[in-house]
Protein backbone atom coordinates (compact mmCIF):
# COMPACT_ATOMS: atom_id res chain seq x y z
CA UNK A 1 0.00 0.00 0.00
CA UNK A 2 1.19 3.41 -1.05
CA UNK A 3 1.35 6.71 0.64
CA UNK A 4 -2.07 8.74 0.30
CA UNK A 5 -0.30 11.61 1.84
CA UNK A 6 -2.92 12.81 4.03
CA UNK A 7 -3.81 12.99 7.33
CA UNK A 8 -6.73 13.16 9.82
CA UNK A 9 -6.49 15.66 12.85
CA UNK A 10 -9.32 14.34 15.57
CA UNK A 11 -10.86 16.43 18.37
CA UNK A 12 -13.70 15.24 20.03
CA UNK A 13 -14.02 19.05 20.52
CA UNK A 14 -14.92 22.59 19.20
CA UNK A 15 -12.12 23.40 16.90
CA UNK A 16 -12.09 26.85 16.88
CA UNK A 17 -11.35 26.37 20.99
CA UNK A 18 -8.47 23.39 20.30
CA UNK A 19 -4.98 26.20 18.99
CA UNK A 20 -2.69 23.52 19.54
CA UNK A 21 -4.44 21.35 16.65
CA UNK A 22 -5.42 23.69 14.32
CA UNK A 23 -1.37 24.58 14.29
CA UNK A 24 -0.84 20.57 13.72
CA UNK A 25 -3.54 20.96 10.64
CA UNK A 26 -1.73 24.10 9.49
CA UNK A 27 2.18 22.77 9.43
CA UNK A 28 0.88 19.90 7.98
CA UNK A 29 -0.39 21.35 5.16
CA UNK A 30 2.39 23.79 4.66
CA UNK A 31 5.13 22.47 5.94
CA UNK A 32 4.63 18.62 5.62
CA UNK A 33 2.34 19.22 2.07
CA UNK A 34 0.23 16.76 2.98
CA UNK A 35 -3.84 16.96 2.61
CA UNK A 36 -5.30 17.27 6.06
CA UNK A 37 -8.71 16.14 7.09
CA UNK A 38 -10.07 17.80 10.91
CA UNK A 39 -12.89 15.64 12.06
CA UNK A 40 -14.16 18.09 15.05
CA UNK A 41 -17.14 19.89 16.79
CA UNK A 42 -18.21 23.24 15.37
CA UNK A 43 -19.06 25.58 17.91
CA UNK A 44 -16.28 28.53 17.35
CA UNK A 45 -14.79 29.38 14.08
CA UNK A 46 -11.59 28.51 13.09
CA UNK A 47 -8.59 30.41 11.77
CA UNK A 48 -9.20 31.99 8.90
CA UNK A 49 -5.77 30.13 7.24
CA UNK A 50 -7.13 26.76 8.05
CA UNK A 51 -10.90 28.52 6.26
CA UNK A 52 -8.85 29.53 2.84
CA UNK A 53 -6.50 26.84 3.07
CA UNK A 54 -7.14 24.42 -0.34
CA UNK A 55 -5.38 21.61 1.41
CA UNK A 56 -7.34 21.50 4.79
CA UNK A 57 -10.80 20.01 4.77
CA UNK A 58 -13.08 20.40 8.02
CA UNK A 59 -15.88 17.71 8.86
CA UNK A 60 -17.67 19.37 11.73
CA UNK A 61 -19.60 16.20 13.36
CA UNK A 62 -23.38 17.38 14.63
CA UNK A 63 -22.98 18.78 17.81
CA UNK A 64 -24.56 17.52 21.22
CA UNK A 65 -27.95 18.42 21.76
CA UNK A 66 -28.28 21.20 24.06
CA UNK A 67 -31.50 20.24 25.36
CA UNK A 68 -30.19 17.26 26.55
CA UNK A 69 -27.99 18.22 28.94
CA UNK A 70 -30.46 19.89 30.56
CA UNK A 71 -32.26 16.91 31.55
CA UNK A 72 -33.39 16.71 35.47
CA UNK A 73 -30.91 15.37 38.07
CA UNK A 74 -32.37 12.10 38.51
CA UNK A 75 -32.25 11.37 34.12
CA UNK A 76 -28.33 12.62 34.73
CA UNK A 77 -26.77 8.84 35.05
CA UNK A 78 -28.75 8.28 31.87
CA UNK A 79 -26.99 11.55 30.41
CA UNK A 80 -23.31 9.92 31.09
CA UNK A 81 -24.04 6.97 29.67
CA UNK A 82 -25.92 7.50 26.68
CA UNK A 83 -23.16 10.55 25.72
CA UNK A 84 -20.15 8.22 24.58
CA UNK A 85 -22.26 5.95 23.04
CA UNK A 86 -23.57 8.61 20.71
CA UNK A 87 -20.19 10.52 20.58
CA UNK A 88 -18.45 6.74 19.59
CA UNK A 89 -20.79 6.26 16.85
CA UNK A 90 -20.88 9.23 15.14
CA UNK A 91 -16.64 9.52 15.27
CA UNK A 92 -16.57 6.06 14.09
CA UNK A 93 -18.58 6.97 11.07
CA UNK A 94 -16.91 10.42 10.33
CA UNK A 95 -13.45 8.36 10.50
CA UNK A 96 -14.03 4.73 8.82
CA UNK A 97 -17.16 6.29 6.24
CA UNK A 98 -17.37 10.05 5.75
CA UNK A 99 -13.64 10.95 5.07
CA UNK A 100 -10.82 9.31 2.59
CA UNK A 101 -8.43 6.66 4.05
CA UNK A 102 -5.75 9.00 5.85
CA UNK A 103 -2.07 8.21 6.93
CA UNK A 104 -2.24 8.77 10.03
CA UNK A 105 -4.89 9.70 12.34
CA UNK A 106 -3.33 12.41 15.01
CA UNK A 107 -5.81 12.28 18.35
CA UNK A 108 -6.13 14.77 21.03
CA UNK A 109 -5.85 13.48 24.11
CA UNK A 110 -8.04 13.99 26.76
CA UNK A 111 -10.55 13.33 26.08
CA UNK A 112 -9.94 9.65 25.97
CA UNK A 113 -13.09 8.35 26.36
CA UNK A 114 -14.42 7.04 23.61
CA UNK A 115 -11.92 9.25 21.25
CA UNK A 116 -8.57 6.59 21.96
CA UNK A 117 -10.54 3.65 21.43
CA UNK A 118 -12.40 4.95 17.92
CA UNK A 119 -9.34 6.06 16.67
CA UNK A 120 -7.37 3.04 17.68
CA UNK A 121 -10.00 0.98 15.64
CA UNK A 122 -10.47 3.47 12.69
CA UNK A 123 -6.96 3.37 12.27
CA UNK A 124 -7.12 -0.78 12.00
CA UNK A 125 -9.87 -0.40 9.97
CA UNK A 126 -8.54 1.99 7.12
CA UNK A 127 -4.65 1.00 8.11
CA UNK A 128 -3.48 4.04 9.05
CA UNK A 129 -1.42 5.21 11.61
CA UNK A 130 -2.13 6.08 15.44
CA UNK A 131 -0.78 9.40 17.27
CA UNK A 132 -1.83 10.44 20.38
CA UNK A 133 -1.04 13.96 21.05
CA UNK A 134 -1.44 13.98 25.17
CA UNK A 135 -2.08 17.55 26.55
CA UNK A 136 -3.14 16.63 29.71
CA UNK A 137 -4.57 12.41 31.46
CA UNK A 138 -8.02 12.22 30.82
CA UNK A 139 -8.31 10.71 34.36
CA UNK A 140 -6.95 13.29 36.41
CA UNK A 141 -9.95 15.61 35.00
CA UNK A 142 -12.41 13.48 35.36
CA UNK A 143 -11.23 13.31 39.21
CA UNK A 144 -11.96 16.73 40.01
CA UNK A 145 -15.43 16.04 40.06
CA UNK A 146 -15.61 12.35 41.01
CA UNK A 147 -12.48 12.10 43.05
CA UNK A 148 -10.20 10.00 42.77
CA UNK A 149 -11.04 7.12 44.49
CA UNK A 150 -13.95 6.55 42.34
CA UNK A 151 -14.26 3.31 39.69
CA UNK A 152 -15.51 5.45 37.10
CA UNK A 153 -11.94 7.31 37.52
CA UNK A 154 -10.00 3.70 37.63
CA UNK A 155 -11.97 2.40 34.51
CA UNK A 156 -11.46 5.66 32.72
CA UNK A 157 -7.80 5.86 33.41
CA UNK A 158 -7.18 1.63 32.65
CA UNK A 159 -8.90 2.57 29.14
CA UNK A 160 -6.67 5.79 28.83
CA UNK A 161 -3.73 3.98 28.95
CA UNK A 162 -4.54 0.76 27.50
CA UNK A 163 -5.28 2.62 24.68
CA UNK A 164 -2.43 5.26 24.54
CA UNK A 165 -0.07 2.54 24.83
CA UNK A 166 -1.30 0.98 21.57
CA UNK A 167 -0.05 4.36 19.88
CA UNK A 168 2.34 3.96 16.98
CA UNK A 169 3.52 7.44 18.18
CA UNK A 170 2.81 9.97 20.88
CA UNK A 171 3.44 13.74 21.38
CA UNK A 172 3.12 15.14 24.81
CA UNK A 173 3.30 18.78 26.26
CA UNK A 174 6.37 18.93 28.59
CA UNK A 175 9.30 17.09 29.67
CA UNK A 176 7.50 16.06 33.17
CA UNK A 177 4.98 14.19 31.30
CA UNK A 178 7.28 12.53 28.97
CA UNK A 179 8.54 11.14 32.23
CA UNK A 180 5.57 9.85 33.46
CA UNK A 181 4.52 8.28 30.03
CA UNK A 182 7.78 6.54 29.83
CA UNK A 183 8.48 5.66 33.54
CA UNK A 184 4.26 4.65 34.47
CA UNK A 185 3.08 4.02 31.46
CA UNK A 186 5.27 1.99 29.35
CA UNK A 187 4.53 4.96 25.97
CA UNK A 188 7.48 6.56 24.48
CA UNK A 189 6.56 9.98 23.99
CA UNK A 190 8.33 13.11 22.41
CA UNK A 191 8.25 16.91 23.57
CA UNK A 192 6.43 19.58 21.45
CA UNK A 193 6.18 22.84 23.37
CA UNK A 194 3.58 25.16 22.79
CA UNK A 195 5.22 28.28 21.04
CA UNK A 196 3.36 30.75 19.13
CA UNK A 197 3.00 30.78 15.26
CA UNK A 198 3.91 33.50 12.93
CA UNK A 199 0.52 35.55 13.21
CA UNK A 200 1.15 36.12 17.21
CA UNK A 201 3.07 39.69 16.69
CA UNK A 202 3.64 42.72 18.79
CA UNK A 203 0.70 44.99 17.43
CA UNK A 204 1.30 48.10 16.18
CA UNK A 205 -0.18 51.63 17.08
CA UNK A 206 -2.68 51.38 14.59
CA UNK A 207 -3.35 47.92 15.47
CA UNK A 208 -3.41 48.62 19.43
CA UNK A 209 -6.04 51.75 18.25
CA UNK A 210 -8.20 49.35 16.41
CA UNK A 211 -7.75 46.79 19.84
CA UNK A 212 -9.01 49.27 22.21
CA UNK A 213 -12.19 50.45 19.62
CA UNK A 214 -13.17 46.82 19.50
CA UNK A 215 -13.04 46.75 23.47
CA UNK A 216 -14.83 49.86 24.46
CA UNK A 217 -17.09 49.57 21.15
CA UNK A 218 -16.63 53.09 20.31
CA UNK A 219 -16.74 55.05 23.56
CA UNK A 220 -14.94 58.36 23.17
CA UNK A 221 -12.08 58.62 25.36
CA UNK A 222 -10.68 61.70 26.80
CA UNK A 223 -12.57 65.44 26.20
CA UNK A 224 -15.20 62.67 24.58
CA UNK A 225 -13.05 62.49 21.67
CA UNK A 226 -14.67 60.54 18.85
CA UNK A 227 -11.51 59.52 17.24
CA UNK A 228 -9.86 58.54 20.33
CA UNK A 229 -10.14 55.63 22.77
CA UNK A 230 -8.96 55.18 26.67
CA UNK A 231 -5.55 53.85 25.44
CA UNK A 232 -5.29 55.77 22.10
CA UNK A 233 -5.52 59.26 20.72
CA UNK A 234 -5.21 59.22 16.51
CA UNK A 235 -3.87 62.66 14.68
CA UNK A 236 -4.31 62.63 11.25
CA UNK A 237 -2.87 59.32 9.97
CA UNK A 238 -0.85 59.17 13.32
CA UNK A 239 -1.92 57.11 16.38
CA UNK A 240 -0.29 58.01 19.96
CA UNK A 241 -0.27 56.21 23.19
CA UNK A 242 -2.42 58.20 26.04
CA UNK A 243 -0.02 58.98 28.84
CA UNK A 244 -2.65 59.18 31.50
CA UNK A 245 -4.09 55.06 29.59
CA UNK A 246 -4.77 52.64 32.10
CA UNK A 247 -2.95 49.48 32.06
CA UNK A 248 -4.17 46.26 29.64
CA UNK A 249 -3.74 43.02 31.32
CA UNK A 250 -5.42 39.87 29.35
CA UNK A 251 -6.80 36.67 31.01
CA UNK A 252 -8.06 33.96 29.12
CA UNK A 253 -9.97 31.04 30.38
CA UNK A 254 -12.06 28.50 29.76
CA UNK A 255 -14.15 28.97 33.02
CA UNK A 256 -13.79 25.53 34.35
CA UNK A 257 -12.55 24.21 37.72
CA UNK A 258 -9.32 23.75 36.70
CA UNK A 259 -9.16 27.87 36.56
CA UNK A 260 -9.84 29.24 39.85
CA UNK A 261 -10.70 32.75 38.59
CA UNK A 262 -11.37 33.91 42.39
CA UNK A 263 -7.71 34.30 42.69
CA UNK A 264 -7.65 37.05 40.17
CA UNK A 265 -10.95 38.87 41.82
CA UNK A 266 -9.13 38.72 45.10
CA UNK A 267 -5.83 40.05 43.54
CA UNK A 268 -7.67 42.65 41.99
CA UNK A 269 -9.62 44.01 45.02
CA UNK A 270 -6.28 44.25 47.59
CA UNK A 271 -4.64 45.82 43.94
CA UNK A 272 -7.49 48.26 44.32
CA UNK A 273 -7.54 49.01 47.52
CA UNK A 274 -3.92 49.18 47.97
CA UNK A 275 -3.88 51.93 45.43
CA UNK A 276 -6.85 53.61 46.94
CA UNK A 277 -5.13 54.12 50.19
CA UNK A 278 -1.51 55.49 48.72
CA UNK A 279 -3.47 58.03 46.71
CA UNK A 280 -6.13 58.99 49.77
CA UNK A 281 -8.87 58.66 47.47
CA UNK A 282 -12.23 59.16 48.96
CA UNK A 283 -14.31 55.77 49.21
CA UNK A 284 -16.66 57.38 47.61
CA UNK A 285 -15.33 57.92 44.25
CA UNK A 286 -17.34 55.91 41.67
CA UNK A 287 -15.80 52.86 39.19
CA UNK A 288 -16.05 54.76 35.93
CA UNK A 289 -15.60 53.04 32.42
CA UNK A 290 -14.51 56.46 30.82
CA UNK A 291 -11.49 56.43 32.35
CA UNK A 292 -10.00 60.21 32.42
CA UNK A 293 -13.33 61.09 34.55
CA UNK A 294 -10.66 60.00 37.69
CA UNK A 295 -8.52 62.54 38.85
CA UNK A 296 -7.23 63.81 35.37
CA UNK A 297 -3.90 65.03 34.45
CA UNK A 298 -2.27 63.13 37.32
CA UNK A 299 0.80 61.61 36.99
CA UNK A 300 -0.26 58.50 38.77
CA UNK A 301 2.20 56.01 40.95
CA UNK A 302 0.07 53.03 39.72
CA UNK A 303 -2.05 53.10 36.99
CA UNK A 304 -5.75 51.95 36.59
CA UNK A 305 -5.97 48.53 35.57
CA UNK A 306 -8.55 46.93 33.05
CA UNK A 307 -8.57 43.14 32.76
CA UNK A 308 -9.83 41.51 29.62
CA UNK A 309 -11.20 38.23 30.10
CA UNK A 310 -11.21 35.86 26.64
CA UNK A 311 -12.85 32.51 26.78
CA UNK A 312 -16.33 30.32 27.08
CA UNK A 313 -17.48 27.90 29.50
CA UNK A 314 -19.71 26.65 32.09
CA UNK A 315 -18.74 29.03 34.97
CA UNK A 316 -18.80 32.29 33.17
CA UNK A 317 -22.16 33.86 34.37
CA UNK A 318 -21.08 32.24 38.05
CA UNK A 319 -17.79 34.88 37.97
CA UNK A 320 -19.41 37.00 35.93
CA UNK A 321 -21.89 38.14 39.03
CA UNK A 322 -19.02 37.89 41.34
CA UNK A 323 -17.48 40.92 39.22
CA UNK A 324 -20.71 42.93 39.31
CA UNK A 325 -20.84 42.82 42.98
CA UNK A 326 -17.04 44.27 43.53
CA UNK A 327 -16.74 47.44 44.73
CA UNK A 328 -13.40 48.95 42.23
CA UNK A 329 -12.58 52.31 41.72
CA UNK A 330 -9.15 51.60 39.69
CA UNK A 331 -9.76 47.94 38.46
CA UNK A 332 -12.44 47.08 35.68
CA UNK A 333 -13.01 44.06 33.80
CA UNK A 334 -14.65 43.04 30.50
CA UNK A 335 -15.28 39.87 29.76
CA UNK A 336 -15.49 38.68 26.17
CA UNK A 337 -15.23 36.27 23.08
CA UNK A 338 -12.76 37.16 20.37
CA UNK A 339 -12.41 35.67 16.95
CA UNK A 340 -9.06 33.84 16.06
CA UNK A 341 -7.86 37.01 14.19
CA UNK A 342 -8.72 39.66 17.08
CA UNK A 343 -7.39 37.20 19.78
CA UNK A 344 -3.47 37.38 18.34
CA UNK A 345 -4.33 41.47 18.34
CA UNK A 346 -5.52 41.51 21.82
CA UNK A 347 -2.26 40.06 23.16
CA UNK A 348 -0.24 41.90 20.87
CA UNK A 349 -1.35 45.31 22.92
CA UNK A 350 -1.80 43.70 26.08
CA UNK A 351 0.50 45.34 28.89
CA UNK A 352 0.80 41.91 30.79
CA UNK A 353 -1.30 38.16 31.09
CA UNK A 354 -2.29 36.16 34.09
CA UNK A 355 -2.71 32.69 33.44
CA UNK A 356 -5.17 30.93 35.92
CA UNK A 357 -4.98 27.44 34.85
CA UNK A 358 -4.31 24.40 37.53
CA UNK A 359 -3.04 21.24 36.22
CA UNK A 360 -5.18 17.97 36.96
CA UNK A 361 -2.23 15.96 36.12
CA UNK A 362 0.55 18.49 37.61
CA UNK A 363 2.52 17.29 34.59
CA UNK A 364 0.72 19.40 32.20
CA UNK A 365 1.07 22.87 30.37
CA UNK A 366 -2.16 24.60 29.35
CA UNK A 367 -1.62 26.74 25.90
CA UNK A 368 -1.72 29.93 27.77
CA UNK A 369 1.78 29.24 28.80
CA UNK A 370 2.56 29.43 25.18
CA UNK A 371 2.15 33.43 26.13
CA UNK A 372 5.63 33.96 27.06
CA UNK A 373 6.54 33.05 24.12
CA UNK A 374 4.73 36.55 22.61
CA UNK A 375 5.10 39.49 22.52
CA UNK A 376 3.57 40.26 25.96
CA UNK A 377 4.62 39.54 30.07
CA UNK A 378 3.09 36.47 31.45
CA UNK A 379 2.31 35.75 35.15
CA UNK A 380 1.37 32.29 36.00
CA UNK A 381 -0.56 30.26 39.10
CA UNK A 382 1.98 28.14 40.15
CA UNK A 383 0.54 24.20 39.53
CA UNK A 384 2.53 22.28 37.66
CA UNK A 385 6.06 20.82 38.49
CA UNK A 386 6.73 21.45 34.74
CA UNK A 387 5.80 25.39 34.94
CA UNK A 388 9.85 26.19 35.07
CA UNK A 389 10.23 24.13 31.81
CA UNK A 390 8.83 26.95 29.84
CA UNK A 391 8.52 30.19 32.56
CA UNK A 392 12.01 31.82 33.23
CA UNK A 393 11.10 33.74 35.99
CA UNK A 394 11.93 37.04 36.28
CA UNK A 395 12.94 37.05 32.28
CA UNK A 396 9.96 35.67 30.62
CA UNK A 397 7.31 35.67 33.39
CA UNK A 398 6.33 35.27 37.00
CA UNK A 399 4.80 32.41 39.32
CA UNK A 400 2.15 33.35 41.85
CA UNK A 401 0.19 30.62 44.46
CA UNK A 402 -1.76 32.96 45.89
CA UNK A 403 -3.94 35.80 45.45
CA UNK A 404 -1.67 37.77 47.63
CA UNK A 405 0.90 36.95 45.46
CA UNK A 406 -0.56 37.70 42.51
CA UNK A 407 -1.67 41.48 44.06
CA UNK A 408 2.29 41.99 44.96
CA UNK A 409 3.45 40.82 41.96
CA UNK A 410 0.98 43.61 40.02
CA UNK A 411 2.25 46.17 42.22
CA UNK A 412 5.40 45.59 41.74
CA UNK A 413 5.32 45.57 38.01
CA UNK A 414 3.16 48.50 37.09
CA UNK A 415 4.67 50.79 39.51
CA UNK A 416 5.78 53.85 37.75
CA UNK A 417 3.74 52.69 34.67
CA UNK A 418 3.81 53.79 31.61
CA UNK A 419 7.38 55.43 31.61
CA UNK A 420 9.23 53.27 34.34
CA UNK A 421 7.63 49.67 35.29
CA UNK A 422 11.63 48.37 35.11
CA UNK A 423 10.83 44.93 35.50
CA UNK A 424 8.16 44.76 32.62
CA UNK A 425 10.22 46.27 30.38
CA UNK A 426 13.34 43.74 31.33
CA UNK A 427 10.89 41.21 30.87
CA UNK A 428 9.51 42.32 27.21
CA UNK A 429 13.53 42.67 25.94
CA UNK A 430 14.20 39.02 26.95
CA UNK A 431 11.05 37.98 25.55
CA UNK A 432 11.92 40.03 22.05
CA UNK A 433 15.14 37.76 22.22
CA UNK A 434 13.83 34.83 22.45
CA UNK A 435 10.24 34.92 20.34
CA UNK A 436 12.54 35.54 17.02
CA UNK A 437 13.59 32.22 16.96
CA UNK A 438 11.59 30.19 18.82
CA UNK A 439 8.07 29.45 16.40
CA UNK A 440 5.61 26.87 16.30
CA UNK A 441 6.99 26.36 13.08
CA UNK A 442 10.18 25.46 13.58
CA UNK A 443 9.59 23.23 17.18
CA UNK A 444 6.93 21.33 14.99
CA UNK A 445 9.31 20.75 11.90
CA UNK A 446 12.18 19.55 15.05
CA UNK A 447 9.92 17.14 16.98
CA UNK A 448 6.67 16.04 14.72
CA UNK A 449 7.35 16.11 11.38
CA UNK A 450 9.92 12.93 12.15
CA UNK A 451 7.66 11.23 14.11
CA UNK A 452 4.60 11.34 11.60
CA UNK A 453 6.90 10.57 8.86
CA UNK A 454 8.23 7.69 10.66
CA UNK A 455 5.01 6.64 11.69
CA UNK A 456 3.62 7.26 8.26
CA UNK A 457 6.18 4.64 6.64
CA UNK A 458 6.09 1.93 9.23
CA UNK A 459 2.53 1.60 9.13
CA UNK A 460 3.39 0.61 4.55
CA UNK A 461 5.27 -2.08 5.75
Amino acid sequence: MGRRNRVCVVVLGDIGRSPRMQYHALSLARQALLDVDIVAYGGSEPHISLLEHQSIHIHRMPPWPTVLQRLPSILRPLFLILKPIVQFLTLLWYLCVKIPAPDAFIVQNPPSVPTLVVVKWASWLRKSAFIVDWHNFGYTLLALSLGRSSLFVTIYRWIEKRYGMMAHGSLCVTRAMQHELLLNWGIKATVLYDQPPEFFQPASLEQKHDVSKLIFHGLAGPDNDPTATPFTTRAGSDVFLNQNRPALVVSSTSWTPDEDFGILLEAALMYDRRVAALLGEDDSVANEVVWDSINEGKQFLYPRLLFIITGKGPEKEKYEEKIRKLSLKRVAFRTMWLSAEDYPLLLGSADLGVCLHTSSSGLDLPMKVDYVERPNKYIHLESASSIKELVDVNKNGLLFSSSSELADELMMLFEGFPERCDGLKSMRSSLMERVSSVRWATEWEENALPLINEVRLFCQL
